[in-house]
């Protein structure tokens, strides 16, 4: 069953806060329900990037004057918010990147192309984004490493009895994400981190699906990456961060090459600053670090446990109403999830299903998400997802399922 959200919160009232919300689509109240692919923004942080561009608007560090040293001031106060919702021990181990796909590229090529050799083994699962598979398969391309993966059994979730087998003495680093944007599989990461660790391994968690979602503290979980992005927990788009133990930073050559991350310049050569600042090379989105603090204090007003509890509470609500459904098929667990439900119905494509449901104003995503191996697995091309955050509702679902049931009888 689907666990009971909690009362003590007003979470009609969070709604107020998106102005976004309050739209119709083709003659009907928008039902947001992509919010996997990206959450809405509330008001705070719109009003964040406006003050900055309206007040605050100049340079980072290398200005003294007064208007860059208010943006220098914002910009490492965020980096600072960011580490302490992170639980880091310091703010040298954030570095802002433009999100997770981003992160994860900067730890295969800085960290891969100094320490992977030929033979070394980068162990991933059968479960994740393209983000996080791509650049690995680049970086063994280009080093000879070779890639395994953890497969993911028929209810979603990893066979961890392959372990063994799998996680040995060859393997540099074991990459996973925190929650399957395509399953809602909820993976145990202190644990994954742990037998990373037993082994020698370094570990890297993909937690786009989870840092807007649930609590996360990077030395409780033991890994020594941890990517997000910004604009899927209410912060703008184009702006993340890379948590890096602050050891293994400091062992990391520079990314790009740049003004920003320097010391010195000779023509002949160069010196570079310490982390995070070797890696943040150019003029770095400081109105998106801006709002991606503002973000995290809005979401941490509510609190991450409550978010947890209000989003499980929808998904499990959606699992069971879906099942309603003729000719339904779930994907992921039958217990708790993620905040999303990815299905199949017999009735239509789920391109064609998502299509549909826009004209009622219901935003969905229908494809493969970014998971086509994963859909290889499930032998299907694609589901309709529905993913969830804590200003939907119980009644939007209950008006997903009535369009969905018109979907079944205007494609049959």
């Amino acid at each position: 069953m689907h666990q009971v959200a909690r009362a003590d919160i007003d979470w009609k009232a969070l709604r107020e806060d998106f102005p976004i919300l309050r739209q119709q689509i083709r003659g009907h109240p928008l039902i947001y329900f992509d919010n996997a692919a990206t959450s809405q923004k509330p008001r705070r942080v719109l009003d964040a990037l406006r003050h900055y561009y309206e007040h605050e608007n100049a340079n980072v560090h290398r200005g003294l004057h007064e208007l860059s040293l208010r943006a220098t001031e914002a910009y490492e106060n965020a980096r600072q918010r960011v580490a302490s919702y992170l639980g880091a021990a310091s703010a040298d181990e954030i570095v802002f990147t433009r999100g997770t796909t981003e992160s994860i590229n900067l730890v295969a090529q800085a960290w891969g192309g100094k320490f992977l050799r030929d033979g070394d083994v980068i162990l991933l699962t059968e479960m994740e984004h393209h983000s996080n598979l791509v650049p690995w398969q680049l970086l063994a391309e280009g080093t000879g490493a070779r890639l395994r993966f953890v497969p993911v059994r028929d209810d979603g979730s990893l066979a961890l009895e392959q372990l063994p087998s799998l996680l040995t003495p060859e393997v540099k680093l074991f990459a996973f994400t925190h929650i399957s944007n395509s399953l809602g599989t909820i993976n145990p990461v202190a644990e994954l981190c742990r037998k990373a660790r037993a082994v020698g391994a370094l570990s890297l968690v993909d937690a786009a699906q989870s840092a807007g979602h649930l609590p996360i503290n990077v030395r409780e979980l033991g890994c020594d990456f941890l990517a997000f992005s910004g604009h899927k927990m209410c912060a703008p788009t184009g702006i993340g961060a890379l948590y890096g133990r602050a050891e293994i930073l400091d062992s990391l050559p520079p990314w790009h090459g740049g003004g920003e991350m320097i010391v010195s310049v000779t023509l002949e050569k160069s010196a570079f600053k310490k982390a995070p600042h070797r890696f943040e090379a150019g003029t770095p989105n400081i109105a998106g670090a801006i709002g991606l603090a503002a973000a995290i204090d809005y979401i941490e007003g509510i609190g991450r446990p409550a978010i947890f509890e209000h989003d499980a509470h929808l998904a499990g609500y959606a699992a069971e109403r879906l099942a309603e459904l003729p000719g339904m098929r779930m994907l992921g667990p039958s217990g708790q999830r993620g905040a999303l439900v990815g299905f199949v119905m017999d009735a239509a494509h789920p391109h064609d299903l998502t299509t549909f449901a826009d004209q009622y104003g219901l935003a969905m995503r229908g494809g493969h998400h970014c998971n086509q191996p994963l859909m290889r697995r499930f032998g299907v091309t694609g589901t309709t997802r529905a993913s969830f955050y804590f200003y939907n509702t119980k009644a939007e679902i209950d008006r997903m399922i009535e369009i969905l049931r018109a979907a079944v009888r205007f494609f049959s």
